[in-house]
Protein backbone atom coordinates (compact mmCIF):
# COMPACT_ATOMS: atom_id res chain seq x y z
CA UNK A 1 0.00 0.00 0.00
CA UNK A 2 1.83 2.99 -0.91
CA UNK A 3 0.92 6.28 0.92
CA UNK A 4 2.33 9.80 0.66
CA UNK A 5 2.71 12.61 2.87
CA UNK A 6 1.52 16.08 1.49
CA UNK A 7 3.05 18.78 3.35
CA UNK A 8 1.76 22.16 1.61
CA UNK A 9 4.27 25.12 2.75
CA UNK A 10 4.25 28.74 1.90
CA UNK A 11 6.89 30.50 3.24
CA UNK A 12 8.27 27.95 6.22
CA UNK A 13 11.85 28.56 5.96
CA UNK A 14 12.19 28.42 9.37
CA UNK A 15 9.88 25.27 10.00
CA UNK A 16 10.33 23.02 7.03
CA UNK A 17 13.32 20.96 7.72
CA UNK A 18 12.33 20.23 11.16
CA UNK A 19 9.10 18.73 9.34
CA UNK A 20 10.29 16.34 6.43
CA UNK A 21 13.30 15.12 9.45
CA UNK A 22 10.07 14.23 11.53
CA UNK A 23 8.24 12.28 9.14
CA UNK A 24 11.53 11.05 7.86
CA UNK A 25 12.07 9.37 11.05
CA UNK A 26 8.95 8.90 12.57
CA UNK A 27 6.80 7.81 9.15
CA UNK A 28 9.49 5.73 7.13
CA UNK A 29 6.27 3.75 5.81
CA UNK A 30 5.36 6.70 3.95
CA UNK A 31 6.55 8.83 1.09
CA UNK A 32 6.25 12.86 1.65
CA UNK A 33 6.29 15.71 -1.31
CA UNK A 34 6.15 19.35 0.33
CA UNK A 35 4.17 21.60 -2.35
CA UNK A 36 6.23 24.78 -2.11
CA UNK A 37 3.33 27.73 -2.76
CA UNK A 38 5.23 30.43 -4.56
CA UNK A 39 6.99 30.91 -1.04
CA UNK A 40 9.01 34.82 -0.82
CA UNK A 41 11.53 33.46 1.37
CA UNK A 42 13.78 30.95 1.64
CA UNK A 43 11.67 27.62 1.43
CA UNK A 44 12.37 27.00 -1.61
CA UNK A 45 16.14 27.13 -1.29
CA UNK A 46 15.89 25.22 1.71
CA UNK A 47 14.04 22.06 0.27
CA UNK A 48 16.65 22.07 -2.65
CA UNK A 49 19.68 22.32 -0.40
CA UNK A 50 18.77 19.53 1.68
CA UNK A 51 17.27 17.06 -1.67
CA UNK A 52 13.92 17.07 -0.11
CA UNK A 53 11.24 15.63 -2.77
CA UNK A 54 9.39 19.05 -3.48
CA UNK A 55 7.26 20.86 -6.37
CA UNK A 56 7.03 24.16 -6.76
CA UNK A 57 4.24 26.05 -7.54
CA UNK A 58 5.06 29.21 -9.97
CA UNK A 59 2.04 31.34 -8.56
CA UNK A 60 0.56 31.21 -5.12
CA UNK A 61 -2.95 29.70 -5.57
CA UNK A 62 -3.07 29.47 -1.56
CA UNK A 63 -3.46 26.13 0.96
CA UNK A 64 -6.46 24.60 -1.50
CA UNK A 65 -4.80 25.01 -4.57
CA UNK A 66 -1.86 23.71 -2.77
CA UNK A 67 -3.34 20.65 -1.13
CA UNK A 68 -5.12 19.65 -4.50
CA UNK A 69 -2.02 19.82 -6.31
CA UNK A 70 -0.76 17.36 -3.76
CA UNK A 71 -3.75 15.07 -4.11
CA UNK A 72 -3.41 15.09 -8.24
CA UNK A 73 0.29 14.07 -7.69
CA UNK A 74 -0.81 11.11 -5.23
CA UNK A 75 -3.42 10.16 -7.84
CA UNK A 76 -1.67 10.70 -10.76
CA UNK A 77 1.29 8.27 -8.73
CA UNK A 78 -0.62 5.80 -7.51
CA UNK A 79 -0.90 6.48 -3.72
CA UNK A 80 -3.30 4.64 -2.15
CA UNK A 81 -3.58 6.92 0.93
CA UNK A 82 -2.57 10.41 1.50
CA UNK A 83 -2.48 12.80 4.11
CA UNK A 84 -2.05 16.53 4.90
CA UNK A 85 0.76 17.45 7.16
CA UNK A 86 1.30 21.21 7.27
CA UNK A 87 5.01 22.55 6.99
CA UNK A 88 4.61 24.82 10.21
CA UNK A 89 5.84 22.09 12.17
CA UNK A 90 2.64 21.66 14.40
CA UNK A 91 1.77 18.04 13.55
CA UNK A 92 3.38 15.13 14.88
CA UNK A 93 4.83 12.44 11.94
CA UNK A 94 4.44 9.66 15.22
CA UNK A 95 0.77 9.22 14.64
CA UNK A 96 0.49 8.78 11.09
CA UNK A 97 1.08 5.22 11.24
CA UNK A 98 -2.07 4.82 14.07
CA UNK A 99 -4.18 6.92 11.40
CA UNK A 100 -3.46 4.73 8.38
CA UNK A 101 -3.84 1.48 10.72
CA UNK A 102 -7.42 3.02 11.90
CA UNK A 103 -8.22 4.36 8.35
CA UNK A 104 -7.96 0.76 6.75
CA UNK A 105 -9.07 -1.74 9.57
CA UNK A 106 -12.51 0.88 10.12
CA UNK A 107 -12.20 1.13 6.14
CA UNK A 108 -12.65 4.78 6.71
CA UNK A 109 -12.45 7.49 4.22
CA UNK A 110 -10.91 10.30 6.29
CA UNK A 111 -9.39 10.37 9.50
CA UNK A 112 -8.96 13.52 11.28
CA UNK A 113 -5.88 14.51 13.69
CA UNK A 114 -8.45 15.74 16.55
CA UNK A 115 -6.09 17.75 19.86
CA UNK A 116 -9.60 18.29 21.21
CA UNK A 117 -10.56 14.71 22.17
CA UNK A 118 -7.29 14.19 24.55
CA UNK A 119 -6.79 17.95 24.69
CA UNK A 120 -3.42 17.42 25.29
CA UNK A 121 -0.34 19.56 23.61
CA UNK A 122 -0.74 23.05 22.17
CA UNK A 123 -5.10 23.64 22.29
CA UNK A 124 -4.72 27.38 19.99
CA UNK A 125 -5.76 30.34 21.13
CA UNK A 126 -8.84 31.37 23.00
CA UNK A 127 -10.60 33.21 19.97
CA UNK A 128 -9.78 30.17 17.76
CA UNK A 129 -11.14 27.71 19.82
CA UNK A 130 -14.24 29.83 20.34
CA UNK A 131 -14.39 29.36 16.11
CA UNK A 132 -13.72 25.80 16.26
CA UNK A 133 -16.71 25.01 18.81
CA UNK A 134 -18.76 27.41 16.63
CA UNK A 135 -17.53 24.95 13.17
CA UNK A 136 -18.21 21.54 15.41
CA UNK A 137 -21.98 22.57 16.17
CA UNK A 138 -22.59 24.06 12.67
CA UNK A 139 -21.05 20.80 11.04
CA UNK A 140 -23.00 19.01 13.54
CA UNK A 141 -26.59 20.62 12.72
CA UNK A 142 -26.10 19.75 9.08
CA UNK A 143 -24.87 16.58 9.01
CA UNK A 144 -25.61 14.75 12.41
CA UNK A 145 -21.77 14.11 12.51
CA UNK A 146 -19.50 15.73 15.84
CA UNK A 147 -15.93 16.68 14.29
CA UNK A 148 -14.34 17.96 17.16
CA UNK A 149 -11.73 19.27 15.51
CA UNK A 150 -12.92 20.61 11.82
CA UNK A 151 -10.20 22.83 11.39
CA UNK A 152 -7.28 20.54 11.59
CA UNK A 153 -5.02 20.09 8.92
CA UNK A 154 -4.14 16.88 10.34
CA UNK A 155 -6.68 14.76 8.00
CA UNK A 156 -5.58 11.25 6.02
CA UNK A 157 -7.94 9.74 3.00
CA UNK A 158 -8.17 6.64 1.09
CA UNK A 159 -7.88 6.33 -3.02
CA UNK A 160 -11.71 7.29 -3.20
CA UNK A 161 -11.34 10.44 -1.33
CA UNK A 162 -7.91 11.34 -3.36
CA UNK A 163 -10.12 11.26 -6.79
CA UNK A 164 -12.44 13.00 -5.26
CA UNK A 165 -10.31 15.99 -4.03
CA UNK A 166 -7.87 15.77 -6.94
CA UNK A 167 -10.82 17.01 -9.26
CA UNK A 168 -12.17 19.05 -6.55
CA UNK A 169 -11.06 20.70 -3.66
CA UNK A 170 -12.03 24.16 -1.74
CA UNK A 171 -9.78 27.35 -2.48
CA UNK A 172 -10.20 29.21 0.81
CA UNK A 173 -9.50 27.57 4.20
CA UNK A 174 -10.87 24.12 3.13
CA UNK A 175 -11.12 22.05 5.87
CA UNK A 176 -14.47 22.36 6.88
CA UNK A 177 -15.76 22.88 3.99
CA UNK A 178 -14.17 19.23 2.89
CA UNK A 179 -15.08 17.18 5.77
CA UNK A 180 -19.03 18.76 5.46
CA UNK A 181 -18.91 17.55 1.73
CA UNK A 182 -18.13 14.37 2.22
CA UNK A 183 -20.22 13.74 4.99
CA UNK A 184 -23.03 14.93 3.25
CA UNK A 185 -21.99 12.08 0.38
CA UNK A 186 -22.24 9.40 3.66
CA UNK A 187 -18.24 9.06 3.52
CA UNK A 188 -16.97 7.59 6.79
CA UNK A 189 -14.86 10.35 8.51
CA UNK A 190 -13.45 9.72 12.61
CA UNK A 191 -11.09 11.38 14.64
CA UNK A 192 -8.31 10.49 16.30
CA UNK A 193 -6.61 12.18 19.60
CA UNK A 194 -3.36 13.21 18.40
CA UNK A 195 -1.09 15.97 20.54
CA UNK A 196 0.00 19.28 18.29
CA UNK A 197 2.83 21.67 18.83
CA UNK A 198 2.95 25.70 19.04
CA UNK A 199 4.13 26.89 15.80
CA UNK A 200 7.82 28.14 16.69
CA UNK A 201 8.41 30.42 13.26
CA UNK A 202 6.51 32.35 10.83
CA UNK A 203 2.79 33.35 11.04
CA UNK A 204 -0.58 31.83 10.38
CA UNK A 205 -2.55 32.40 7.52
CA UNK A 206 -5.81 33.44 9.71
CA UNK A 207 -4.95 36.81 11.52
CA UNK A 208 -7.51 38.29 14.05
CA UNK A 209 -7.69 40.86 11.40
CA UNK A 210 -9.29 38.34 9.02
CA UNK A 211 -10.86 36.17 11.34
CA UNK A 212 -14.24 37.72 10.81
CA UNK A 213 -13.75 37.09 7.27
CA UNK A 214 -13.01 33.55 7.75
CA UNK A 215 -15.95 32.55 9.94
CA UNK A 216 -18.13 34.18 7.18
CA UNK A 217 -16.53 32.82 4.16
CA UNK A 218 -16.31 29.39 5.60
CA UNK A 219 -20.04 29.41 6.72
CA UNK A 220 -20.93 30.25 3.51
CA UNK A 221 -18.79 27.50 1.81
CA UNK A 222 -20.53 24.67 4.14
CA UNK A 223 -23.90 25.66 3.63
CA UNK A 224 -23.30 25.78 -0.05
CA UNK A 225 -21.78 22.31 0.06
CA UNK A 226 -24.90 20.91 1.92
CA UNK A 227 -26.85 22.29 -1.28
CA UNK A 228 -23.74 20.54 -4.10
CA UNK A 229 -24.94 17.12 -5.65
Amino acid sequence: MKKLVIIPAYNESGNIEKTVHDVIEHAPGFDYVIVNDCSTDDTLKICRKNGFHVLSLPVNLGIGGGVQTGYLYAMRNGYDIAVQFDGDGQHNASYLEEMAKVLTEKQLDMVIGSRYIAKEGFQSSGLRRLGIRYFTGLIRVLTRKKITDPTSGMRMVNRRVIEIFAADYPKDYPEPESVTFLLKKKLKVEEIPVRMNERESGVSSISLKNSVYYMIKVTLAILVAMLRR
